[in-house]
Formats: C-alpha cells, sequence, structure tokens
C-alpha cells in the first residue's frame, strides 16, 4: 500500500506537477480512501520522501552500536547508509531531485530533513567529545563538514542522472573530513589524477570557511 501511494503520486507529480497534484487524486490513482493515506504520509510533502524516516532511524541504530574508537569514521560511515538508501532506486531518487528542484516548499522539506542528519551526527560526536575542550564546537563542525561532503558528491551524481558509481565520489569527499578531523590521508584518485583541489588560505582563516571554499570548488568541477 505505501509503494502503491509513492508510485502513483509520482505518476501524478510528472504528469501533472507537484502543486496541481492534490492527496484526493493520488489515493484515487492508488485506489484507496484519504484515510489509508494518512495512515502512511502525515502530508502530502512525506510522500515524496518516503524513506528518510527509516534512514534515519537506521543511521541513529547504527551510531549507537558503533565503537568509541574512531568516532569520526563512525560517523562518515553513518553517511554512506544515506547513500545506500538512494541508490537502492537510482531512478526514484533522480527523478525526486528534479522535483524538489522545482518546487521551492520540497527543497525546504528537504533542507529540515538534512538538519535531522546532522543533528544526529552531532549528538554522537558530542558525547564522544564530552570531555574535550571545545568538545561540542568540534562535533557540530565535523557533522556539518561530513554532510557538506556527503551532499556534494551525492548530487553531483545526481545531476548526471543516476550514471556511474556513487560511492567513489562520496568516498572521495568523505576522505576529506577524515584526512581534516581524524588524522587518515586522502587516498590518491588514480583514474583521475588531473582531478586535484588546491585551496590556500590565510592562517587563522576559520575552520568553515575552508571546508565551504572546498565544497563550492568542487561543485563547480
Amino acid at each position: 500500500m505505501r509503494d502503491a501511494l509513492v508510485a502513483a503520486a509520482f505518476r501524478l507529480f510528472l504528469e501533472r506537477g507537484y502543486e496541481q497534484t492534490t492527496v484526493d487524486d493520488i489515493v484515487a490513482l492508488a485506489g484507496v480512501g484519504r484515510r489509508s493515506f494518512f495512515r502512511y504520509f502525515p502530508s502530502k510533502e512525506d510522500v515524496v520522501f518516503p524513506d528518510h524516516e527509516r534512514c534515519l532511524a537506521d543511521m541513529t541504530a547504527f551510531l549507537a552500536g558503533g565503537s568509541d574508537d574512531e568516532p569520526v569514521r563512525r560517523v562518515c560511515d553513518a553517511a554512506r547508509l544515506v547513500l545506500r538508501m538512494y541508490a537502492e532506486n537510482p531512478t526514484f531518487s533522480v527523478q525526486r531531485y528534479r522535483l524538489t528542484r522545482q518546487v521551492p516548499g520540497l527543497r525546504a522539506y528537504e533542507l529540515s530533513v538534512v538538519w535531522r542528519y546532522e543533528r544526529a551526527l552531532a549528538e554522537y560526536l558530542r558525547r564522544r567529545f564530552a570531555a574535550r575542550r571545545e568538545g561540542t564546537l568540534q562535533a557540530d563542525v565535523i557533522a556539518a563538514a561530513v554532510v557538506a561532503a556527503h551532499n556534494n558528491a551525492l548530487r553531483s551524481w545526481l545531476r548526471s542522472d543516476g550514471r556511474g558509481e556513487a560511492g567513489t565520489a562520496v568516498d572521495h569527499a568523505l576522505a576529506y573530513v577524515q584526512s581534516a578531523f581524524g588524522g587518515v590521508p586522502v587516498p590518491p584518485v588514480a583514474e583521475q589524477p588531473e582531478d586535484v583541489v588546491v585551496v590556500v588560505a590565510r592562517r587563522g582563516t576559520p575552520l568553515w570557511r575552508v571546508v565551504q571554499e572546498i565544497e563550492a570548488t568542487l561543485g563547480r568541477g
């Protein structure tokens, strides 16, 4: 039933447009009642993102069951759960990406979902860094960096219509985070030796500014 509602919704979104499609239209095409729709989705926006609640729960469980030895590596691995969710159905993921680019309300909804992922990562790191000086600040900065690196690579893959291997790009982006915060060197990309980003910054430049510049440069590439 849940999958049928999602399929009906996206068929109508593609044919008529998101704003022109109502919940009544969706349930009519799916052959169910309004009560069935709201049993699975609180709103029309939620049917566009049917898998994020499950993914967030999986991420939270993954972080809770992890070792404390390498917390930065752990949050990077947690971010890969989100990538796996997108890669499970590339066609649907690309359709959703295009739809959210067209509808400002969905873009705002998506940002709120991204914020929840970032909070889950930050809360895990805050617990691990509780004894550190400025541990809360470190946790928040690292969580934001992980999300930025992951999303930069993920969106590049979505813009390519889901062609190629998304995991390679995400792994390379997350390697920058581990290099900066986890002491793990970034592995070279032998397949694309020319794909090198060099950022020059003044001593004392805030770390968030450096990360922002790297993300912007990779996005232009």
